[in-house]
């Protein structure tokens, strides 16, 4: 009886300790002490296809199986399409934009069902080709992996610009002289690093064009535990260069013609995005357009679709891409 009542003890023991809650990092995750991660939002994901709307095709591709690095590849629509006899960079292609997903670097997709909505109707407006990349997600793997990830992914698209890579698609149809990097909160932040290595370490043939940071996710005292917590190699959002560009000598090397920085109006990070637009206009010599979405939050151009603004702030990253 006795033995069996120490049983009953151990095992009412083990079960609190799978349910006691290390970490809670709303809105992203939660840690239990026994390892598991809990995510609470972006985590369903589609399948690829023909979109019936926009008539943009979408497939998976993957980059890497050590490491994981994959993505998921959009293509628009086209009536008159480039002819590849020559086997040769497309000069008559469409526009390439390499985008990185947002969710605070531990969670979110290329495959999620907003990407998937998103990219859909941005590659229809702007009849550009995107690529989603697929990066892993801190903190099982943690910071600084997801921006080795994409730039690996960045690297491994680059290796297209003779026409001769493992993809049809990037052969096919991409005019590697009008490339755009892009990204969504965390992703707008990755999109910059992506931007800084690309112009300290050129890729040949590839001429990157353009940077959409929307809503960048830079950092504020806010986040900084949470940062801290998925990259233990960082020294703080003050004085890390990726949270705060600010403070990167690399800034002035942006190899680009331009960049779009989106705020919104109630968004908590609007204030870095904006000093990360002032940023630029000091330390940098290209073009920087900075746009506010009045009335909107965070991201509310994938987390709201019955947002009255969407249609018109499409429209404005289109006309940058074109």
């Amino acid at each position: 009886m006795t033995s069996n009542d120490d049983n009953n003890i151990e095992l009412t023991k083990e079960s609190s300790n799978s349910d006691e809650i290390l970490h809670d990092f709303l809105p992203f995750l939660r840690v239990y002490k026994d390892g598991r991660i809990e995510r609470y939002i972006l985590t369903s994901r589609e399948k690829p296809g023909n979109d019936p709307i926009t008539g943009v095709q979408s497939k998976d591709i993957v980059i890497s199986t050590d490491p994981e690095i994959s993505g998921r590849m959009f293509l628009p629509k086209i009536e008159n399409r480039p002819n590849n006899d020559d086997n040769s960079p497309k000069k008559n292609g469409i526009p390439l934009l390499v985008h990185f997903h947002g969710g605070g670097f531990c969670t979110g997709s290329a495959f999620g069902p907003i990407t998937k909505q998103y990219l859909n109707n941005l590659v229809s407006m702007a009849q550009v080709m995107a690529f989603s990349v697929e990066y892993r997600l801190a903190p099982e793997s943690p910071l600084p992996i997801a921006y080795d990830d994409c730039w690996a992914a960045f690297k491994w698209i680059a290796s297209h610009v003779n026409g001769n890579g493992p993809d049809p698609w990037l052969n096919e149809y991409v005019d590697f002289d009008r490339v755009f990097l892009g990204g969504d909160s965390t992703g707008a932040t990755i999109a910059h690093d992506v931007a800084i290595r690309a112009s300290v370490e050129p890729l040949e043939g590839l001429n990157f064009v353009g940077l959409l940071a929307i809503h960048p996710y830079f950092g504020s005292k806010e986040p900084e535990k949470l940062i801290k917590y998925l990259d233990p190699t960082s020294s703080g959002c003050d004085d890390d260069p990726r949270m705060n560009p600010g403070v990167d000598p690399r800034l002035c090397k942006l190899a680009c013609e331009k960049v779009l920085v989106c705020v919104a109006e109630y968004d908590k990070f609007k204030d870095r995005g904006i000093t990360y637009a002032e940023n630029l206009e000091t330390m940098w010599e290209g073009k920087v357009e900075i746009v506010e979405t009045l009335g909107e939050g965070h991201c509310f151009h994938v987390l709201d679709a019955t947002s009255p603004n969407i249609e018109h702030f499409m429209a404005k990253l289109a006309s940058f891409i074109k």
